[in-house]
């Protein structure tokens, strides 16, 4: 897929920009205030998130190196990338190995996929943690090869913006949808209105928000007439929605960019986002669109009860635009004089053109070597590889009045003047213990400025690192359990700081289980599983899925609730060891659980009466229940009664072993 936004703008930067003269503090704009009160778009920062990114191996309908090649079925390599800027992902729990040399600093070059969830919960993370109050899921044409992975992706963006309290909407690109007049209703109704259910779907004036892209626009990939455009843009304010046009730049003019007779499309979206990429490559090009677009626009969108959202850039990459963040600064004081309420930054995550804000190689020793990408530090001046969120961060408190409008950046490259920097690498990995389903890794404390907060475990399979689980930061040993008998697996461990740094991995360890006894190890790992209840996205299956850190979570207030596995078939149970996530964030608590058993499903009879189950993560975060050494059950039952940390049953991990 070849196309990009930029494409088709970068040839009308010039015209669009010619005769402009520069403005400054006397060009200060009039007082202007958005057409709606705050809600979750007007008065705040939105990002343009792409989520399009997928590697081979990570389960994705669309089985290939979506977006990071230009050939989907080979390995991202020197010869076959498709991106111009370099991901920092020090901070992904799970990566995939490309064909690139290794980077500069002799680390893997490896790259993140946007299909697993950790990463959309990771990029959400960051979102909060800067300060970013919305993502604008861009969804292009779902009807071709691309939709299911795209479906998958709202469901997840959905699930990350629910867990971290970041606000989300459908963003509709209609470029090259031939069928969208007719297909972009269909999905909405079938599809993506669901989500408007979600606590976290953006809502304005109390509508949810949905932004269509492309309307007006003077090119071929956008044939639409105005009579098909109004037609769509109508119908979704019939829904009730708050609809958003992404809309050609010069689209007041109505020329260049624009195609001539769409002033009534124009006119009746709710909130209007020129677009801006290839307009400006400079502080001075963007001084002179304050006075050419920006402030004219305002004024135009006040005046017809318009919201106004206009696009601020990081600059690309490759162009060496970003002036180590003077250019981006300058267009947030631009829109804090022209008093604009609402910006949509392009992009977060958007690797492919070099514009992405999200975490970002910080210099040549975190690119591929012998590659031509460039770092953040192109231009002679270090910065940290969060230092675009955060100038983003900066930035919207400036236009929300918490910080005082100025135009000198306030915002440092470096944090402190020496950046984050991260732990240093866990030391002298080992295997202490091995069983025939667990491993028990130890190594060496790192160590840090800001303190290690803890240690992430990962396996290496192939080309491909996994996430098993997280230890806190005062131990420094972790047990690797739902494993294989007689087979070998590789492990590194990485080390987290409160500041969110994450350090070079480990050396790696690899250890072989022991071959598998009578019966063989946990008897309930991935068994089917059921429940009374659950709670968000904490279902029942997390028990059971061998990883520690997800975990199953009953209705809240309403007690009793139950967990229940089937084991398959009738057999001899010991032990039943039950685990929460190993997380210090998960205070020791005490949960009260009685344990039933059946043959049928349907009978259940009781194996123990109610217990206090003590959980203390300092220890483990585990407690085992022991049944006497006659009890054979296929459906076991454990029912919770209380809960002294939290009013639900909770357990991350229910480990079953025979006699």
């Amino acid at each position: 897929m070849g196309f990009t936004r930029r494409t088709f703008l970068q040839a009308a930067t010039a015209a669009g920009l010619t005769g402009v003269i520069a403005g400054g503090e006397a060009a200060l704009a009039h007082a202007s205030f958005a057409a709606s009160g705050p809600g979750d778009v007007v008065g705040k920062v939105t990002v343009g998130y792409q989520g399009w990114f997928a590697c081979k191996g990570d389960g994705a309908p669309i089985d290939g190196w979506w977006h990071w090649a230009r050939n989907w079925g080979e390995t991202p390599s020197a010869s076959n990338h498709a991106i111009v800027a370099w991901p920092d992902v020090r901070e992904y729990p799970a990566t995939y190995r490309t064909a690139f040399g290794n980077l500069g600093n002799g680390q893997p070059a490896s790259l993140f996929s946007s299909y697993d969830q950790s990463t959309v919960d990771t990029h959400f993370r960051w979102m909060k943690q800067y300060g970013i109050d919305a993502a604008a899921l861009q969804r292009f044409n779902p009807t071709g090869g691309e939709g299911p992975t795209r479906d998958a992706m709202a469901s997840k963006v959905r699930a990350a913006a629910e867990a971290e309290g970041v606000k989300f909407y459908i963003m509709y690109d209609v470029s090259d949808w031939t069928s969208m007049q007719t297909a972009i209703k269909a999905d909405w109704t079938a599809k993506m209105r669901a989500h408007t259910a979600s606590s976290a779907y953006a809502r304005q004036n109390g509508k949810p928000v949905v932004c269509i892209w492309g309307f007006g626009f003077n090119d071929a990939q956008r044939p639409f007439t105005p009579e098909a455009c109004l037609d769509v843009l109508n119908w979704f304010k019939a829904q009730g929605c708050y609809v958003i046009g992404g809309v050609p730049t010069w689209w007041r003019t109505g020329d260049r960019d624009s195609r001539p007779g769409f002033s009534g499309v124009y006119h009746a979206f709710d909130m209007l986002s020129p677009w801006l990429v290839g307009r400006i490559g400079n502080a001075g090009d963007a001084d002179n669109f304050y006075n050419a677009a920006t402030v004219p626009d305002l004024a135009e969108c006040t005046a017809h009860g318009i919201d106004y959202q206009p696009c601020v850039l990081p600059g690309g990459v490759t162009e060496r635009q970003r002036a180590h963040g003077d250019f981006m600064w300058r267009q947030f004081y631009n829109m804090g004089r022209a008093q604009v309420a609402s910006v949509y930054i392009s992009m977060f995550d958007e690797y492919n053109e070099g514009n992405q804000i999200a975490k970002t190689a910080e210099s040549r020793d975190w690119v591929p070597a012998g590659s031509d990408f460039l770092a953040l530090d192109e231009d002679g001046t270090a910065c940290s590889s969060d230092y675009y969120l955060r100038l983003t961060g900066d930035g919207g408190r400036m236009l929300k009045g918490q910080l005082p409008l100025t135009a000198t950046r306030p915002t440092p490259p470096l944090v402190g003047g020496n950046g984050n920097q991260p732990p240093t690498a866990p030391g002298n990995p080992r295997a202490t213990t091995v069983t025939d389903t667990t491993v028990t890794l130890a190594w060496t404390a790192s160590t840090d400025d800001s303190g290690v907060t803890g240690y992430r475990v990962r396996r290496i399979t192939g080309d491909t690192v996994t996430p098993v689980g997280t230890a806190p930061g005062n131990t420094t040993t972790y047990t690797v359990s739902g494993l294989s008998p007689s087979t070998s697996y590789t492990f590194d461990v990485q080390a987290l700081d409160s500041a969110g740094s994450v350090s070079a991995a480990s050396a790696r360890v690899t250890a072989t289980t022991a071959a598998g006894g009578t019966p063989t190890g946990d008897l309930a790992l991935r068994r089917p599983v059921s429940e009374s209840s659950h709670t968000q996205t904490y279902g029942a299956s997390n028990a059971v899925d061998g990883d520690p850190g997800t975990y199953w979570e009953s209705a809240n207030h309403d007690f009793p609730q139950w967990l229940q596995v089937d084991l398959g078939a009738a057999t001899g149970v010991r032990r039943i060891v039950l685990a929460l996530p190993p997380s210090t964030s998960w205070g020791a608590r005490t949960q009260a659980v009685t344990v039933q058993g059946s043959t049928d499903g349907a009978s259940f009879s009781m194996l123990r009466g109610s217990t206090d189950c003590s959980f203390d993560p300092l220890t483990g975060n585990t407690a085992t229940l022991t049944l006497p050494a006659s009890t054979t059950t296929r459906h076991l039952r454990l029912v919770f009664t209380a809960n002294t940390g939290w009013p639900a049953g909770q357990l991350a991990q229910l480990r079953v072993y025979g006699t």
